[in-house]
C-alpha cells in the first residue's frame, strides 16, 4: 500500500512537471500563431493602401514581433525604420499627464487645485487641474474658436489658445465634474499649468524627465513653432490616385498638450515598461493615472489621467488621430503586454484589427473593390473624367490611375459613365419594400436612396428601425417628420381645423424627439386635408423646432393651381420666419390658364434667395401627377358642379388622365375619366363628382394619374440651378416611381439637349443631397459612401408608362448600395445593404 501511494506521488508530480513544461510551450504556440496572423494581415494592408508604419509586440520586457512597413515621408521614398518617430496624435496626453504628476511628485502643485491659481488670466475660476486631465471640466474643443480669430498666416500656440479663451470666455459645455466628454482644450490647458509651474518649456521638461532617464532616444515634442526637426521624423501623409502626398502638420500645430509628441515604436516600448517600475513616479503615484476619474456624484467615468480604462487593472488603452497619423497604445497590465501601433497614411484599420487577433477576437478585413475603365461624372456638375475608382467597405478610398492590387475584385466600366447613386428627395417607395425589398423600382433608374415622410405623412423613425432591421433592403433611406401625422397623433381624427396652441405644444415636444433621432425635418402638405386646415402659424411654431435642431423644411405647397401664389408667399414666408432651408416639393403649374408663368415663379425664387431664404425646389419630368382626385377641388366643394367644371377646363384633362386605382369599380381601373364619364352617360365634370363620391367611403379610394403641366414650365423649372430631380413615385401606379431619373437623362439631356449631363447629374446628386441636409452622399469622392451607378448615356431611357407603370428602364448598367451590387443588367442583385440616414448636424 506505501508503494503505490510512493508510486502515485511519483506519478502526479511527474505530471505537474509535464504540465509546467508544456503550458509555456502551449502559450508561445498560440502567441506565435498570433502573430503570424497580425503579419499576415498588416502585409495585407500595407499592399492595399492601407496601412503604412509600424507594429511592436512585447511581453514582459521582451519584443515579440517588430516591424515597419513603406516610407517615412510621401516627398521621397526614405523608408520607415526602428528609430522612426511618429506623430503620437491623443497618445500625447499621457505624457503630459506624467509630467503634470512628476511636478505633483515634486510638491509643486495639487491636482484639485483651481486652474487659475497657476494661469490668472484662465477665465474659468471652478476647474481644477485634475478636470483637465479627467476631462470632467466642461470646456468647449478649441477648434472653432481659434479657426474664426485665425488668418492663414497665423500658428495658433498655447500662449494665444489662452489668451483668446480669455478674450472670449466661451460658455462651458457642462459645469465642471458634471459630466464627461473628450475634449483636446483639456489638455493644451495642461500643457500651459505644466510651463508655468516648471518654468521651462515642454519640450526640454519631456526631455529632462522622461526622454533621456529612459534612454527613450528618438522621442521628442515636436510643433511648428519650432525652426528645426530630428532627422527620424516621420511625415503624415494619404493617396491621392494611388500616390502618397502630404498630409502632416497645420496652423493648429503650435500648440503642444493634446498631441504633438513624437516617439519610436521602440521607445513607447520602453515608456511601458517604465510604466511598471519606480523610474519616473512611485507605483502609488501612477496607479491613480489608469484609475477611472469620479463625477461630482461619484459615478465613475472610463478615463484616467491620459489612459482610457477598458477594463479596471486589466486592460488600459489609448488611441489618437491627427491629419496623417493614426496611433495605438494597447497595455495588457495584468499580463505585462502591449501593443503598440502606429500609422502615418491616415488610415486606422490595423489598430482594431491587431487588437481583435491579439484578443482572439473574429476579425473581417477591409475589402477592396475596383471599377476600372469608367467616365466619371462625380456630382459636382465639372465635367467627365477617365479614372478608375476604389471601394474600400462602404466607402469611396481613391480616383485616379489606379493600379490592381493582388486579389483585388474588379468591375470594367468599359468605358460607360460612373456616377454617384441617385438621390430622391422627395420618394413614396418605401411603402412597398416591405414585399419587395430589392426596391428594383428605385435601382433601375440609379436610386440609391430615397427620402420619404413626405407631403406630411411618415412613420415614426423607430417604426422605419424595427421594419428594415426586420427586412433588410436593397436601397438606403431617410425621413422628414410628416405634420399631418404630428396633427393625427396629437388631434386624433379632429383634423378638420386650427390645431390651439397646446396641441402645436404637444405636436413640437413629438416633432423634437424624431428630430434627435435622426430626421431631416418637418415635411408638410397642405394642399391635404389632413393639413390643409391648420394655419401658417402653426407650421411656422413647427419649423422652428425643426430649425433649432438644424433640419429643414419641404412642402407640397398649399396650392398648385388657383392660388399658387399665395401657396409660394406662405413657403417663403415660413423659411423667413423660422430661419429655415425650405423646398418646395414637385415644383409644377397645374392650372392650364397659368402654364407660361414658370419664369415669374422662378424670378420670386430667386428674389426670396437674395434675401437670404434657403428655398429650392425638386421637379419630375412629367406633365401628369398622380394623387387623389380630391385634389382637383381646391375648395373642399366635393358636391359643386360648377367646381366640376372649372377643375375639367383648367385643373387637368379629362381625356387623358387616368384613374389608375378605383376601389368601388375595379373594371374602371386604367380608364380616362372622360371613358368613365361615357359608360355613365355623363359630362367630364359629372363623372368626375361620381368618382370623388364613390370614393370617399372607407376603403373605396381611387388613386388619378392627371395631366395638367406644360413641357415648357417643367423644363424651365428643370433648368433652375436650385432644382433638383425626384420622382415622388412608388412602386407602381404613375411611370415617374420606376423612369424619372432615366427619363431626364434619356429624353431631356439626351434628346432636348435641355442641360448638359455633368449637370443633371448634379441635379441627381449632390445637389439632392444639399437641399435635403444628407451628407457624405451625392458625389464620387474619397471618404464618401460608395452608392454609385453605372450607366451608358447613349441608350439610358425610361420605359414606363401608364398602361405598363412598372417597365424597366433601359441603360442603367449597374447599381452599388454601400459598395455592394444591388442591381445589375436590369435584374435585381440580393444584396440588402440600405442603410437608415440620419440626419448629421454641423
Amino acid at each position: 500500500m506505501k508503494n503505490v501511494v510512493i508510486n502515485s506521488i511519483l506519478i502526479m508530480k511527474k505530471l505537474l512537471f509535464l504540465l509546467l513544461f508544456l503550458v509555456p510551450i502551449i502559450i508561445f504556440s498560440q502567441e506565435s500563431k498570433k502573430i503570424a496572423h497580425i503579419d499576415s494581415v498588416l502585409n495585407y494592408l500595407h499592399q492595399r493602401q492601407l496601412f503604412n508604419g509600424s507594429l511592436l509586440i512585447g511581453k514582459e520586457g521582451k519584443i515579440l514581433y517588430k516591424k515597419t512597413f513603406g516610407n517615412a515621408d510621401p516627398k521621397n521614398d526614405t523608408p520607415l525604420n526602428n528609430s522612426s518617430a511618429f506623430n503620437l496624435a491623443s497618445v500625447s496626453k499621457q505624457f503630459f499627464s506624467m509630467m503634470i504628476m512628476i511636478l505633483k511628485e515634486q510638491d509643486k502643485l495639487n491636482y484639485d487645485e483651481s486652474v487659475q491659481k497657476y494661469l490668472p488670466n484662465f477665465p474659468y475660476n471652478n476647474i481644477s487641474i485634475r478636470q483637465l486631465m479627467n476631462h470632467t471640466s466642461g470646456l468647449p474643443d478649441y477648434f472653432e474658436i481659434a479657426k474664426g480669430d485665425m488668418t492663414l498666416l497665423d500658428t495658433l500656440s498655447n500662449k494665444s489658445l489662452l489668451e483668446l479663451l480669455a478674450l472670449k470666455k466661451p460658455n462651458l459645455v457642462f459645469q465642471p465634474g458634471e459630466k464627461w466628454q473628450y475634449c483636446n482644450t483639456n489638455y493644451t490647458t495642461l500643457a500651459s499649468v505644466l510651463e508655468k509651474v516648471s518654468g521651462t518649456t515642454s519640450d526640454k521638461f519631456f526631455q529632462q524627465y522622461i526622454a533621456v532617464p529612459l534612454q527613450m532616444n528618438n522621442s521628442y515634442i515636436y510643433n511648428l513653432k519650432m525652426k528645426t526637426y530630428p532627422p527620424s521624423r516621420v511625415f503624415g501623409m494619404r493617396y491621392e490616385g494611388g500616390k502618397p502626398v502630404s498630409n502632416d502638420l497645420i496652423r493648429f500645430d503650435g500648440v503642444v498638450g493634446d498631441g504633438n509628441v513624437y516617439a519610436s515604436a521602440e521607445d513607447l516600448y520602453k515608456w511601458d515598461q517604465a510604466l511598471y517600475t519606480e523610474k519616473l513616479l512611485k507605483k502609488s503615484s501612477f496607479a491613480e493615472a489608469i484609475t477611472a476619474g469620479k463625477l461630482n456624484n461619484g459615478a465613475e467615468t472610463k478615463y484616467g489621467f491620459g489612459w482610457s480604462i477598458i477594463e479596471p487593472g486589466k486592460t488600459v488603452a489609448h488611441t489618437g488621430n491627427w491629419v496623417g497619423f493614426n496611433t495605438a497604445i494597447i497595455r495588457y497590465i495584468d499580463k505585462n503586454q502591449t501593443l503598440i501601433v502606429l500609422d502615418n497614411s491616415s488610415n486606422s484599420f490595423a489598430n482594431n484589427l491587431i487588437r481583435d487577433i491579439w484578443e482572439e477576437k473574429t476579425i473581417r478585413l477591409p475589402v477592396t473593390q475596383l471599377i476600372t475603365n469608367v467616365k466619371v461624372i462625380d456630382g459636382t456638375g465639372l465635367p467627365a473624367y477617365a479614372a478608375n475608382v476604389r471601394l474600400v467597405d462602404d466607402r469611396i478610398q481613391d480616383i485616379g490611375s489606379l493600379k490592381v492590387f493582388k486579389n483585388e475584385s474588379t468591375t470594367d466600366g468599359k468605358g460607360k459613365v460612373l456616377a454617384p447613386g441617385f438621390i430622391d428627395s422627395h420618394s413614396h417607395h418605401a411603402s412597398g419594400l416591405d414585399e419587395k425589398p430589392e426596391g428594383i423600382a428605385a435601382t433601375n433608374q440609379g436610386i440609391t436612396t430615397i427620402v420619404i415622410g413626405q407631403d406630411g405623412e411618415s412613420v415614426p423613425i423607430d417604426t422605419i428601425l424595427s421594419s428594415i432591421k426586420k427586412i433588410p433592403v436593397s436601397i438606403n433611406i431617410a425621413t422628414y417628420t410628416g405634420q399631418a401625422w404630428l396633427r393625427e397623433k396629437i388631434m386624433k381624427d379632429d383634423v378638420g381645423r386650427k390645431a390651439t396652441t397646446l396641441e402645436i405644444d404637444a405636436m413640437k415636444i413629438l416633432l423634437a424627439s424624431e428630430m434627435d433621432k435622426g430626421s431631416l425635418g418637418l415635411s408638410t402638405g397642405l394642399e391635404y386635408e389632413a393639413a390643409y386646415y391648420s394655419s401658417r402659424d402653426e407650421v411656422v411654431e413647427l419649423a422652428k423646432v425643426a430649425a433649432s435642431k438644424g433640419g429643414r423644411y419641404i412642402s407640397h405647397i398649399r396650392s398648385e393651381d388657383m392660388h399658387l401664389d399665395e401657396a409660394i408667399d406662405e413657403i417663403i414666408d415660413i423659411g423667413r420666419e423660422a430661419k429655415i432651408p425650405v423646398q418646395i416639393s414637385h415644383l409644377k403649374i397645374a392650372m392650364r390658364s397659368r402654364w407660361g408663368n414658370s419664369g415669374l415663379i422662378l424670378k420670386k425664387l430667386q428674389q426670396a434667395r437674395l434675401e437670404g431664404i434657403n428655398i429650392t425646389a425638386d421637379v419630375y419630368p412629367y406633365t401628369m401627377w398622380n394623387s387623389t382626385p380630391r385634389v382637383l377641388f381646391p375648395e373642399k366643394d366635393f358636391d359643386n358642379l360648377a367646381s366640376a367644371e372649372f377643375a375639367t377646363q383648367e385643373l387637368f384633362d379629362p381625356a387623358n388622365s387616368v384613374m389608375v386605382r378605383y376601389a368601388p369599380s375595379p373594371t374602371w381601373q386604367g380608364k380616362t375619366v372622360t371613358e368613365i364619364a361615357a359608360i355613365n352617360n355623363e359630362t367630364a365634370a359629372q363623372a368626375l363628382l361620381r368618382i370623388i363620391r364613390e370614393t370617399s367611403a372607407i376603403g373605396q379610394d381611387g388613386t388619378i394619374v392627371a395631366k395638367s403641366m406644360s413641357e415648357t414650365d417643367i423644363s424651365n423649372f428643370l433648368k433652375w440651378p436650385f432644382s433638383n430631380v425626384c420622382s415622388d413615385g412608388s412602386m407602381g401606379g404613375h411611370p415617374r416611381g420606376h423612369g424619372s431619373f432615366s427619363r431626364v437623362l434619356g429624353r431631356y439631356v439626351r434628346e432636348q439637349k435641355l442641360i448638359p449631363l455633368e449637370t443633371a447629374i448634379q441635379k441627381m446628386t449632390s445637389l439632392s443631397a444639399e437641399n435635403v441636409g444628407i451628407k457624405n452622399r451625392g458625389l464620387i469622392a474619397t471618404g464618401y459612401f460608395a452608392d454609385l451607378v453605372l450607366f451608358d448615356p447613349n441608350t439610358i431611357m425610361d420605359n414606363a408608362t401608364v398602361s405598363n407603370p412598372t417597365a424597366l428602364s433601359t441603360g442603367i448598367q449597374s447599381v452599388w448600395v454601400n459598395r455592394k451590387l444591388v442591381y445589375n443588367e436590369q435584374k435585381s442583385v440580393p444584396n440588402f445593404t440600405g442603410k437608415f440616414i440620419k440626419m448629421e448636424k454641423n
